[in-house]
């Protein structure tokens, strides 16, 4: 497996058009808003600031015409984490513009039963990243752009099975 020199963090900050993410875990607990899913569990309101860098963030890129958005491949009844995450997180992330989709197995296979996390920019350059069985962080790897063809199969498989998260949400969410 070749091996890019930049990284997640320089490929989100020069992206063009846009950057899509999938997700596959049922729990992220581990990497970051620890605090906050804490609250969540003990019936606490969300922060009105709550993710409030990340908004910003999504603003910068999405005023300026770019796309950020996201496949998550879940099963329900949802996790505790992903109640928070959907909840919480995704609700918060749209006001700056993130769209998100859901695909939702429970009643259907997994199409990409053994795809990684990724980030994938531009339909050009791919960070695959890597998770804990806990759900924590342990990293990302941006990959060489001969692999992004199989990142777009992926992409384009994940959005052909995912319905959008708002219409999702109003039939499954808690």
């Amino acid at each position: 497996m070749s091996s890019s020199s930049r990284t997640l963090g320089e490929l989100f900050d020069t992206f063009e058009r846009e950057a899509f993410r999938l997700e596959t875990l049922s729990d992220y607990s581990g990497s970051g808003n620890v605090a906050s899913y804490q609250e969540f569990l003990a019936g606490k309101r969300q922060p009105a600031d709550y993710n409030s860098a990340w908004v910003k963030e999504l603003r910068s890129h999405t005023s300026r015409g770019k796309r950020v958005y996201r496949v998550h491949i879940l099963s329900r009844p949802l996790s505790p984490y992903l109640r928070f995450e959907l909840g919480w997180g995704y609700q918060k992330n749209m006001s700056g513009g993130e769209e998100f989709f859901i695909l939702d197995t429970t009643t259907r296979p997994n199409p990409l039963p053994d795809v990684p996390d990724f980030w994938f920019f531009d339909s050009a350059a791919t960070a695959v990243l890597s998770y804990d069985k806990s759900g924590v962080f342990l990293g990302s790897e941006v990959l060489g752009a001969e692999r992004a063809p199989e990142f777009a199969a992926y992409r384009e498989t994940a959005l052909a099975g995912a319905e959008p998260f708002a219409d999702w949400w109003a039939t499954y969410g808690e």
